[in-house]
């Protein structure tokens, strides 16, 4: 490795958790030029999970930024290049050789099929590369310092004019086809990447780059005339509704949520019940907790209730709290409930949890809950916030919606909706009077919960938010 290279260090797309095998970049926060230091923050990524920031480890100034802002990148993928030696490109200029000395030949650069062969991705992070490592060809320095030598380990030899530039050799000019144009179309791999994602096959884009190299508004190009032609009716043009869709990428967030729907939906063979209940005297405690000094700035109100009243049905019921292992064909018994919370971001529909929920006061679970909610809504849970959930309760009575069907979290037994609390017409002790009323709905794997034990939790739950002086019984 020459002087240069090792001035030169990576940062590579780190795994972020969870095994997750790829990111998109939502934001650069270095540019070029700039000077960063060791634990910076350089970036925000987005996760099939969550959004997150990446430091970088070391110090040095930007040398080069590889991918664009929503361009989703392969965990181990270079992202960021950084001069950790800035100061050597002001070096004095190097000597020519002597006479009679031979002139080191600078090597080709390494066509891009040897140099898939010869990199190997580090999987987790960064890290210092192997010396085979073939590395893919700099960005061209700006002409103040493409002019300086590179400097090296030699001891120089006294200056002398530098020799003229060498040739090209013939075997690096690109093979060209019976049009005239390269055999393999010429893009960076940022530009390769994209037109992957967006269906375009490079042999039928026009380049419009230097030397024939494809350019991303070549690609954007190319992939606006296959929508435009795909849009455009054969029989009756005139007729085309201009403006009047939109087509959205599905990736990040909504694209890790459907997939693990679907799998959820035709794996786990769902049963769904239902219960209608008055819970007035649920909706009387939550307005008197809220006045209890010990609940004072904490999140009060009649979910945290329904969380409390389905962590005590676990507790009499605690074989719902389970997992279906399809590879060892084993049921999972866990003694211990971390407490799922749907949550609606800009982002999407994600499962932040409730870690030992069953082992918290209730204003220790106020405060869990509150933390949660608000840490969703601003668009920074992590990965480990979203994962080892065993049981998930969705509240859809916030949206004025009375029941639904929910599709388990994937990975656990059962989840709760919750519907809108409506005051109706309601039997209390025997006269109709107006009540507070809500539906709940219990969806369970009916792999490993069977009708009763369902039946019973859906109950209990029920009980508790009809008589919530039962929390001090049962709990």
């Amino acid at each position: 490795m020459t002087a240069v290279e090792q001035r030169f260090r990576e940062f590579k797309m780190p795994d972020v958790g969870e095994g997750l095998t790829e990111a998109e970049i939502l934001k650069w926060f270095v540019a070029p030029g700039d000077t960063v230091t060791d634990g910076q923050v350089v970036c925000e990524v987005e996760t099939a999970k969550a959004a997150v920031e990446l430091p970088i480890p070391f110090d040095g100034v930007v040398h080069e930024l590889r991918f664009d802002e929503g361009t989703t990148v392969d965990v181990g993928t270079p992202i960021i290049s950084v001069d950790t030696d800035p100061g050597a490109g002001e070096a004095a200029p190097q000597a020519a050789p002597a006479a009679g000395e031979a002139v080191a030949e600078a090597p080709a650069a390494a066509p891009e099929s040897e140099e898939k062969e010869g990199r190997q991705a580090n999987l987790v992070g960064y890290g210092a590369a192997p010396a085979s490592t073939k590395r893919r060809p700099r960005k061209p320095l700006p002409s103040a310092q493409r002019s300086a030598p590179t400097p090296s380990a030699a001891a120089p030899a006294p200056q002398a004019p530098a020799p003229a530039p060498a040739p090209a050799r013939p075997e690096a000019a690109p093979e060209l086809n019976g049009s005239g144009r390269p055999a393999r179309p010429l893009a960076k791999p940022p530009v390769r990447k994209l037109a992957k994602d967006l269906g375009i096959d490079l042999e039928t884009v026009t380049p419009s780059g230097a030397d024939g190299i494809i350019t991303r508004e070549d690609v954007h190009a190319a992939a606006e005339a296959v929508q435009a032609a795909r849009e455009t009716p054969v029989a009756a043009p005139a007729t085309a509704p201009q403006g009047r869709e939109r087509r959205v990428p599905v990736k990040g967030v909504r694209k890790a949520t459907a997939q693990a729907m679907v799998n959820s939906a035709f794996t786990a063979p769902h049963v769904t019940e239902f219960v209608t209940v008055d819970v007035t005297r649920t909706m009387k405690l939550v307005s008197e907790l809220k006045q209890d000094p010990e609940l004072a700035g904490l999140r009060v109100n009649p979910l945290l209730l329904v969380a409390k009243a389905l962590l005590v049905a676990i507790r009499r019921n605690p074989d719902i709290n389970a997992t279906w292992d399809e590879g060892n064909q084993e049921i999972v018994y866990k003694d211990y409930v971390n407490l799922g919370i749907a949550a609606a971001t800009p982002r999407g529909l994600i499962v932040p949890n409730i870690k030992d929920a069953d082992a918290k006061t209730l204003p220790e679970l106020a405060s869990a809950l509150g933390e949660l909610v608000g840490t969703a809504r601003e668009g920074r849970t992590s990965p480990a916030e979203m994962s080892g959930g065993t049981i998930t309760i969705t509240n859809v009575g916030v949206f004025g919606i009375d029941a639904g069907t929910p599709i388990i979290n994937p990975g656990e037994s059962a989840i709760l909706a919750f519907g809108a609390v409506k005051l109706q017409p309601w039997v209390h002790k025997g006269e109709v009077k107006p009540r507070q009323v809500t539906t709940l709905a219990l969806s369970f794997d009916h792999r490993l919960v069977d009708g009763e034990l369902g039946s019973k939790v859906l109950a209990d739950v029920a009980a508790v938010l009809e008589r919530p002086k039962r929390l001090i019984t049962w709990a």
